[in-house]
C-alpha cells in the first residue's frame, strides 16, 4: 500500500540515482577529455599509453558500475514494491516459525542478490579485467572460491542470525542495545581470528625470506615502534595482477602482508615507504576511528530500527502487508543506504584526511621522494586514473586525487 514513507522513499530513491548516474557522466566525460595526454605533474614518470590504458579502464568501469547501479535498483524494487519479499514471507511462513523462519527468509534474500551479484561479477572479473590484463583467475578458482564463501558465510552467519533474532525477541524494547552490544563484539572476534584462520582459506601466506628487505622493515618498525605477529607475503597473483599491502589482526595478532606482485615490482626503499605509510595509520589509530565511527553508525542505525519495528507504514510503505523482527531487519538493510548516500562524501573527507596524516608520517619515518615513487608506479600498475573528475574524486575517494597527493608530499620532501 502507498502510504507517506513510500513518496519518502521513492523521493530519496530517484535523488540517489540521479546524482549517482549525474557523477559517473561527468567521471566518463573528465577521463575522456583528459585521455590524449600525460598531467604535466607526471611527464616522464608515466608512459601515455599507460594513461591512456588507465582513462579507458576507468571509464568502462564506471559505464558498467551504471549497469551494477540499474541492476540494483531494479532488484530493490522487486523485492519490496514489486512484492518478492511478501512472496517470500508467504513462502517460509507456511513451512517454518520462529527463529528457522528468520533465518530462512534473510538466506533467501542473501541468496537472491548473490545469484543476480554473480553475472555481473563474473563479467568484471573474466570481462573487464581480462581485457586490461589484471585477471589471473581462473574458472575454476573462482568457483572454489565462490564455493568456499558460501560455506564460509553460512556457517558464521547462521549462528550469527540465531544469536540476533533470539535477542530481538527476548530483550524487549531495548533489544537493539543488546543487539549492538553482540554485533559490536562479534567484529572484534572476527578481527582477531581472521588472519589465522579465514584468510589462509583463500590465500596462501609465507614469511618474507628476503633477508635486506626484512632487516629494512624490521628496522622501520623498531624507529617507529611497532610491534607485529609477522611478515607475510601473499599469492595475490594467482587472482590478479593488482598489488597491495596491508595490516591486518588487531592488538597482538597484527600481520604486515605484501603482495607478491608488490613486491616483484618496488624496489625495498619504496617497499619501506609504502609501509611507514601504513604505519601511519596505526599511529594516527585511523583503523580504531574508522572501528568507532563503524560502531556508533551501527548503534544510531539499530536504535532508529528499535522504533521502527512496530511500525506499520514502515512495513506496508515498503510493500510488507504483516511485521516481523526478520523482515524488520531485512526493509532495513534495503532502504537505510538509500536515506544515508548523501553521507558518502563526508565519509570519503574523513578517509581522504587520514591518507594525508599517514602520509607525513611516512616522509618522516622514510623517504617521501621514494613513497612518490611508488605511487606512481602503484598508479600505473593498477591502472588508476591521474585525472578524475574533480567533484566525483570528492563524493566517492577515499584516497586523494593523484596529483594532489604528490605535489603535497613533494612539499613534504623539500621541508
Amino acid at each position: 500500500m502507498i502510504n507517506i514513507f513510500s513518496i519518502a522513499f521513492l523521493f530519496a530513491l530517484s535523488v540517489m540515482v540521479a546524482l549517482r548516474l549525474y557523477l559517473a557522466w561527468r567521471q566518463i566525460s573528465h577521463v575522456q577529455a583528459c585521455r590524449a595526454a600525460v598531467p604535466d605533474q607526471f611527464a616522464g614518470r608515466i608512459e601515455l599509453s599507460a594513461h591512456r590504458k588507465a582513462a579507458d579502464y576507468t571509464v568502462i568501469r564506471t559505464r558498467f558500475g551504471v549497469v551494477s547501479l540499474l541492476v540494483e535498483i531494479a532488484l530493490l524494487l522487486v523485492l519490496t514494491f514489486g512484492g518478492g519479499l511478501q512472496a517470500l514471507h508467504d513462502f517460509w511462513s507456511t513451512r517454518l516459525s520462529g527463529a528457522g523462519y528468520g533465518v530462512a527468509l534473510i538466506f533467501s534474500v542473501m541468496l537472491i542478490s548473490g545469484l543476480v551479484d554473480l553475472p555481473l561479477t563474473l563479467y568484471t572479473q573474466f570481462v573487464i579485467e581480462e581485457k586490461f590484463g589484471f585477471n589471473r583467475m581462473t574458472f575454476r578458482l573462482f568457483l572454489i572460491d565462490l564455493l568456499k564463501q558460501t560455506a564460509l558465510g553460512v556457517a558464521i552467519g547462521t549462528p550469527v542470525l540465531l544469536a540476533v533474532l533470539w535477542l530481538m525477541a527476548q530483550m524487549g524494547s531495548l533489544w537493539w542495545l543488546y543487539v549492538w552490544l553482540f554485533w559490536c563484539g562479534f567484529n572484534l572476534l572476527i578481527l582477531f581470528i581472521y588472519p589465522t584462520w579465514i584468510a589462509p582459506l583463500f590465500n596462501k601466506f609465507s614469511a618474507l625470506d628476503d633477508a635486506p628487505l626484512k632487516a629494512r622493515i624490521e628496522a622501520l618498525l623498531q624507529r617507529c615502534g611497532f610491534a607485529s605477529s609477522g611478515l607475510f607475503v601473499m599469492d595475490g597473483s594467482r587472482r590478479s595482477n593488482h598489488g597491495n599491502a596491508y595490516f591486518t589482526g588487531f592488538g597482538k595478532s597484527k600481520r604486515i602482508v605484501f603482495f607478491d606482485t608488490l613486491l616483484g615490482r618496488l624496489q625495498p626503499v619504496e617497499v619501506e615507504a609504502v609501509l611507514a605509510h601504513e604505519l601511519g595509520h596505526f599511529r594516527h589509530r585511523h583503523v580504531i576511528k574508522r572501528i568507532v565511527l563503524l560502531f556508533a553508525l551501527s548503534l544510531a542505525g539499530l536504535a532508529l530500527l528499535g522504533q521502527l519495528i512496530d511500525a506499520e507504514w514502515f512495513f506496508n510503505g515498503l510493500g510488507v502487508s504483516v511485521h516481523n523482527t526478520a523482515l524488520a531487519l531485512i526493509l532495513f538493510f534495503l532502504v537505510a543506504p538509500v536515506f544515508s548516500f548523501l553521507l558518502t562524501p563526508l565519509i570519503s573527507l574523513l578517509s581522504r584526511r587520514h591518507e594525508f596524516e599517514a602520509d607525513r608520517y611516512a616522509a618522516r619515518h622514510a623517504s617521501a621522494d621514494d613513497l612518490v615513487k611508488a605511487l606512481v608506479k602503484l598508479y600505473e600498475d593498477n591502472a588508476a586514473t591521474l585525472t578524475p573528475d574533480p567533484l566525483h574524486s570528492l563524493f566517492y575517494d577515499s584516497h586523494p586525487p593523484a596529483a594532489l597527493r604528490i605535489s603535497r608530499l613533494a612539499r613534504l620532501n623539500r621541508n
